[in-house]
């Protein structure tokens, strides 16, 4: 199976690739410019290309894989910015509109949370989108159009809704990386909320194993929660990074002012996910057994 990712060179990038190089696979990275590549960033092959203002042609640029894994997109991590209606959203679906028309059979796209909105509690992939930044209402509308165009042309689509997550080169604005940055200083406090809310966290390489299962799942098609189905409290979160980091920096909570643009309270439920992952595992053992025998 030959797998091109767009946005390779980003956070979960960097992670899918490697995860897809971990199981063998042909891997096409696409990145936007020919400046030095962040390591571990390995692929079989890498084209430059920038979804911005790519050519008529983008599928056959990248040599017609059987598979693309499209995590690109601009002007984060600014959720409020008109950007992603105005550039990023009409440049997306005319790549991806694209590629569909050469012949891709296969789109699995990164979502996000976001769609969601102001909606509390869990969520489900049936909960009604109710985006309430720019960044999740043009998300919204280009999973909607993708959805729209997979009636005209035949082609897979699996859109992975990805909650909250952390790892090594995230942003330096993620709570993960002021954290770590703050302890490397040997600062004695750290400045946060009241760390009450309650979110989904997710292990980056975690995240790029299930993208990577989704991937090479033949008929996953529809839309999946990327999560971990388990909330936890900022707190109790930030508490446990300290610990595995073996800082003895101290949370200031009540410092920093909760999200006018999150709900106190969500999460993600993955049953959906977890039984595409379940069914794949199981084909895998029965054939390993049959293989033994």
């Amino acid at each position: 199976m030959r797998v091109a990712v767009s946005g390779a060179c980003g956070f979960i990038g960097r992670y899918v690739l490697r995860e897809l190089r971990s199981r063998g696979l042909t891997t096409i990275a696409l990145t936007r410019s020919v400046t030095p590549r962040p390591p571990q960033t390995e692929a079989s092959s890498w084209v430059v290309m920038d979804v911005a203002s790519a050519s008529a042609d983008p599928f056959t640029a990248m040599g017609s894989p059987d598979a693309l894994i499209h995590l690109a997109w601009g002007g984060l991590p600014n959720y409020q910015s008109s950007h992603h209606l105005e550039v990023e959203l009409p440049a997306q679906i005319a790549f991806l509109t694209s590629c569909a028309r050469a012949g891709l059979k296969r789109l699995v796209v990164a979502g996000t949370c976001y769609e969601y909105g102001l909606t509390s509690g869990e969520l489900a992939e049936e909960t009604p989108t109710r985006p309430c930044t720019q960044y999740g209402l043009a998300k919204d509308m280009l999973r909607k159009t993708l959805f729209d165009l997979r009636m005209q042309y035949d082609f897979d689509l699996a859109w992975l809704r990805l909650f909250y997550l952390y790892g090594d080169g995230q942003s330096e604005k993620s709570i993960y990386r002021m954290l770590r940055a703050a302890i490397d200083r040997g600062e004695r406090t750290f400045d946060m909320s009241g760390g009450e809310q309650l979110r989904d966290f997710l292990p980056a390489h975690e995240a790029a194993r299930l993208i990577v299962e989704i991937t090479q799942r033949e008929g996953a098609s529809g839309i999946f929660n990327v999560c971990s189905g388990k909330p936890i409290s900022i707190r109790d979160l930030v508490q446990s990074w300290i610990a595995a980091f073996g800082g003895k920096i101290k949370m200031n909570l009540g410092q920093l002012p909760y999200s006018p643009n999150e709900p106190m309270a969500f999460w993600g439920k993955c049953e959906k996910l977890s039984a595409i992952i379940d069914m794949t595992q199981s084909n895998k053992n029965k054939t390993d057994t049959q293989d033994s025998a």
